[in-house]
């Protein structure tokens, strides 16, 4: 709940009256027992699966829906402040008649400045964008989230409640389907409507949460090539009597072998060049360092590292043994890194980001030119020319940032903006 305010006299006060006690009861439980029954969960299952947290969100978007209550004999809010709202303080009152009379609804974030606010706009109604001050929710928060909040009022500014639902592209598209007609056309939402559907919003992300939770698949990653990502070591001892001075030269005189060093290279491409490249615009296989009595060789696919076990023993078989080969996926990567960042053979970090920033600006350039069925088929470009598919190229680049901010470090901030200033919409990335 919100840490602005003291609930603990307005938990004490309902606790004390059985009757709205069973309410409260019976609202939260409006909120989760839908999809307890879908996904066949106990209270004691779902506490496991959603963890503390989650659990305490869950119950707090039924308990902010029950203080919005009207009911034949009254609002709780209203009754607590008749009786008990002379003992509280001023700020605690303002707001808890704030929270009363203000809806949850689903918002996109954008304008973001951690510690401090962010500008929410409502998905649902033709309300216009608030900035709210937060310091908490900006801290995990990314452009173009979605949340489902109450936006309050309070004193001369804007507050979010403290049941603040994270919504995937999954969950905001399922509530808009359940916000249409038998014809498909979008309902009419006001501020009214709202205050019916706060079950809703919760067991949509409630649902949404538990399918993730019980059928987490990786998502594959491809390289360049089209390739599954997957990092190979190749390490080919040296025979014996042989020394790094044999090796050097070799690699040295080969066009597809960049030096970086007496002992390292990078294996590039050398038959194309291609956008925003390293090593002076060819497409980077991987690199390449004589350490100790082996030669190694990093790259990112299996087809990569059976290219690289053909080249180097056609070049060094007579002097280097068969290599022995190590597999680590992304995650093992990143787990490894993080466990062992002085070992001498940790990945260095700035690798794997280099291939997967290269991986992205790749994919997406040529992306711009192939059809997406987001996109009724259309390409990005022929639908960012298009008046009435303009809006979608829109929500495409927005998914795409929004998913980037929020995956691995390693590609979290990767830049956009060309994407958005090539198709021609960056007046719409607000």
């Amino acid at each position: 709940m919100s840490g602005r305010t003291d609930l603990s006299a307005l938990l004490n006060f309902i606790a004390q009256e059985q009757l709205w006690h069973d309410r409260l009861q019976e609202v939260v439980g409006e909120h989760a027992h839908p999809m307890m029954e879908e996904f066949d969960l106990g209270s004691e299952e779902l506490e496991e699966l959603l963890g503390e947290s989650a659990t305490m969100l869950l119950w707090g978007c039924g308990f902010e829906d029950f203080l919005a209550r009207r009911y034949p004999d009254g609002n709780i809010i209203d009754l607590y402040l008749k009786r008990r709202g002379w003992a509280d303080t001023a700020a605690n009152r303002a707001y808890f008649a704030a929270l009363r009379d203000t809806p949850v609804s689903l918002y996109e974030v954008s304008d973001v400045r951690p510690g401090h606010s962010m500008v929410l706009r409502d998905l649902l109604t033709s309300a216009d964008p608030v900035t709210v001050q937060e310091k908490s929710a900006t801290q995990s928060l990314h452009q173009w989230d979605r949340i489902a909040v109450r936006v309050v009022p309070w004193e001369d500014h804007f507050v979010m409640s403290g049941a603040a639902l994270p919504y995937s592209a999954d969950a905001t598209a399922m509530l808009l389907d359940a916000l249409r007609d038998e014809d498909g056309s979008p309902v009419q939402v006001t501020r009214e409507t709202l205050f019916g559907l706060a079950p809703l919003f919760t067991g949509i992300w409630l649902g949404t949460e538990l399918e993730r939770m019980l059928d987490q698949e990786e998502p594959e990653i491809l390289n360049r090539d089209g390739d599954p990502l997957m990092f190979h070591e190749l390490r080919f001892p040296f025979a014996k009597g042989v020394t790094q001075k044999q090796i050097a030269p070799v690699l040295n005189k080969r066009r597809d072998m960049m030096s970086e060093g007496s002992k390292s290279w990078v294996w590039i491409e050398t038959g194309k060049t291609r956008h925003s490249t390293a090593s002076e615009g060819y497409p980077v296989f991987g690199p390449v360092e004589l350490k100790g009595s082996a030669l190694i060789v990093n790259v990112d696919s299996a087809a990569r590292a059976a290219k690289a076990e053909a080249l180097i023993t056609d070049l060094l078989g007579e002097v280097l043994r068969p290599p022995l080969t190590s597999i680590e996926t992304v995650g093992q990567v990143s787990a490894a890194n993080d466990a062992t960042a002085d070992a001498d053979d940790a990945i260095p970090p700035e690798l794997v980001e280099q291939i997967l920033q290269e991986q992205m600006d790749l994919h997406y350039r040529s992306t711009l030119d192939s059809p997406l069925p987001m996109l009724d088929g259309f390409s990005p470009r022929e639908a960012a020319r298009d008046p009435s598919t303009r809006d979608k190229v829109v929500g495409w680049l927005k998914h795409l940032e929004n998913g980037s901010a929020r995956s691995n470090a390693a590609i979290a901030g990767y830049d956009f903006t060309w994407m958005w200033h090539e198709l021609g919409v960056m007046d719409a990335r607000r």
